[in-house]
């Protein structure tokens, strides 16, 4: 396996600081073995090293950590190379990416180091006391007890609270690692965010994904070259475009209901036929994933086994299998919603490129395959109304927050853009 840090596609200055912190918590982390051994302060004495070297170690390292950045920038990607890092068992090169602990952790097996993602639309209370909870143990494998928070953006007001609690006062040996798109207030908590070190990610730069795609993936140059310019930056979404028809097909719907929104007797079936997609592109990634979690309790149960008590293990897994299935059918909903919205993020980039083609302003498009519809967006609707467009779409996003069924948002969507595009001479 490469060094964990190559993962991190155009992020050059997010890694310098990350491997910089990581060599820094070596440190850290033999002070508090030194400490709790009763040889030496966490900050140094008079007769070790100086208060200087303390003060360069505690500002390498804290304890919270707040990565941001859009969609697809490897926010968690970042995080959980971090993890690795800090867990390393190679002082001198932290993420070497050889070692058992920076292994486990990229694999997500690694005891020491726990992932928070929610499996609905929201982090409750009780998710992030369990974790905490957990987080307050001593580490059993590694040099830390590290929390990723995937989706910080997703804590309800009690489990952000609940999560301040410890981040304020954290135990010395555990470290929170969180996820959000930004610093805004609708993301993060603004105490929280004070409280944690931020570490901003940026959209990596297109030539980048099409080297990964094809160095990485095996994909085609001109493939590569395709999906790198259409993702929107997005590194998975490069990779699922450039080697599944079924995303490709879904951003053509997406991309059409700009036109159908126009055609009254197109708009309604159009816009049903985008969620039905981003509901069935869901089940797909969903349908795998889930089969692999109900064959692994049952086996836990002991399934396919036999001798003495199998049957008896195995009748009392119901309950479980009910709760596992109440879950997945929640992060389905979930998913679903994530799909729909890069489809809607395709549709603003559309109503974008129209708008600066309107303007002549000389800048890289979001849908350069998509020149002759962008041109004649431009030319059929004024800057206005391109602009209503976008805000219709901003708002559809907004409202599925809110847990709106995603055909009355969609609906009510294509019914705002159709106003916007109604020509006056019509």
């Amino acid at each position: 396996m490469a060094r964990v840090f190559e993962r991190l596609v155009g992020q050059h200055g997010v890694v310098e600081e990350l491997r910089a912190a990581a060599i820094g918590a070596v440190g850290a982390a033999r002070r508090l073995d030194e400490r709790a051994a009763g040889a030496v302060s966490m900050f140094g004495d008079d007769a070790g090293q100086g208060v200087e070297t303390a003060a360069v170690e505690r500002a390498a390292m804290t304890h919270s950590w707040l990565f941001t950045g859009p969609p697809g920038s490897g926010r968690s990607v970042a995080a959980t190379c971090f993890a690795a890092a800090l867990q390393c068992h190679s002082e001198s090169d932290p993420g070497c990416g050889e070692c058992r602990a920076c292994s486990t952790v990229m694999s997500r097996t690694h005891a020491d180091v726990r992932h928070v993602v929610p499996q609905g639309l929201s982090l409750s209370v009780a998710e992030i006391r369990d974790v905490v909870q957990a987080a307050a143990r001593r580490p059993s494998t590694g040099r830390w007890q590290i929390v990723v928070v995937e989706d910080a953006d997703r804590l309800t007001e009690a489990a952000a609270n609940a999560l301040l609690k410890v981040v304020e006062e954290p135990p010395a040996r555990t470290v929170f690692l969180l996820c959000a798109p930004s610093v805004d207030p609708e993301d993060i908590s603004v105490t929280l965010k004070s409280r944690c070190r931020h570490v901003p990610l940026a959209i990596a730069p297109a030539a980048d994904i099409e080297r990964v795609l094809i160095e990485r993936d095996g994909i085609d140059p001109a493939n590569a070259a395709w999906a790198a310019s259409v993702c929107g930056g997005h590194i998975g979404r490069a990779k699922r475009l450039a080697t599944d028809q079924g995303a490709r097909e879904q951003r053509l719907a997406a991309l059409g209901l700009a036109r159908a929104a126009a055609v009254p007797a197109r708009a309604y079936a159009a816009a049903e036929e985008l969620v039905k997609s981003a509901e069935a592109a869901a089940k797909a990634i969903s349908e795998e994933r889930d089969e692999a979690e109900v064959e692994e309790l049952m086996t836990a149960f002991g399934a396919g086994g036999s001798g003495k008590g199998t049957a008896r293990a195995t009748r009392g897994s119901a309950g479980a299998i009910k709760d596992l299935e109440k879950r997945q059918k929640s992060r389905a909903t979930r998913t679903a919603r994530d799909v729909l919205d890069l489809a809607l993020m395709d549709l603003a980039g559309l109503f974008r490129d129209a708008l600066v083609a309107s303007q002549g302003a000389r800048v890289t498009a979001m849908h350069p395959d998509q020149a002759e519809q962008v041109q004649g967006l431009a030319n059929y609707a004024s800057s206005p109304q391109l602009l209503a467009c976008i805000d219709a779409v901003l708002e559809c996003r907004e409202v599925l927050d809110f847990n709106v069924k995603p055909k009355f948002a969609v609906d009510a969507m294509v019914a705002k853009i159709g106003q916007a595009l109604a020509r006056d001479d019509a």
